[in-house]
């Protein structure tokens, strides 16, 4: 996935009105454009190949059915991402995986000065160098996250979204999103050190702030 654009390509809108008008070739190629990472956080998400193809397949079915009301208020990217991360935590929450946390929100400030980069064990470069031991430790640790959790960390960590894109996606406010992955970096964390003890990821200071905000 690390050869496919972080940011929506901006010829998203001229294949979404040729679409609009029919053209299944240009909604083929819409598809073809995020299929690949909606499989992804699918996969991150349900941890089963089988069901998350059966989300990618009903994202885009829920696409083509709603795509003529599509007015653009928001962008292709954005919009089919909500749909399928929508998807994802209705699956994932019937499968009682997990237990749902619900969580304060905090002051902005405070969370913005909190805010750490992504973890070295969970992007980057050094996330395909990780043996298949501490990448079943990290897949333990996902699973074992709130829904709400699990899905803004691999949107963020995984697949790059700024949190302007992650406000859009999951449909909650700035402070809400950066509330909630606070807490879902503590959370991986913490899991992370139960598994691995000294070998676990240290938390680092985001001395750039919003600036990682793309």
């Amino acid at each position: 996935m690390s050869d496919e654009p972080k940011t929506p390509p901006d010829d998203d809108r001229a294949l979404v009105r040729t679409a609009q008008k029919g053209d299944a070739a240009a909604f083929r190629t819409l598809v073809e454009r995020y299929q690949r990472r909606i499989y992804q956080l699918a996969l991150g998400m349900m941890k089963d190949p089988d069901e998350a193809m059966d989300i990618v397949q009903e994202t885009f079915v829920r696409v083509h059915r709603y795509l003529p009301s599509f007015k653009g208020d928001s962008s292709f990217f954005t919009w089919t991402y909500r749909i399928a991360t929508n998807l994802c935590l209705d699956a994932s929450r019937k499968k009682n995986r997990t237990e749902r946390v619900e969580l304060s929100e905090s002051n902005d400030a405070e969370l913005e000065a909190g805010m750490d980069p992504p973890s070295a064990a969970l992007a980057g470069p050094q996330r395909v160098a990780l043996n298949q031991e501490l990448k079943g430790k990290l897949d333990e640790a996902l699973a074992g996250l709130s829904e709400n959790h699990r899905v803004i960390l691999l949107l963020r960590e995984v697949d790059g979204l700024s949190y302007e894109e992650l406000s859009k996606v999951l449909d909650i406010r700035k402070g809400t999103v950066m509330s909630r992955l606070f807490h879902a970096r503590l959370k991986m964390q913490k899991k992370l050190r139960e598994y691995l003890g000294a070998q676990a990821p240290a938390a680092h200071r985001d001395d750039e702030g919003e600036g990682d905000d793309r």
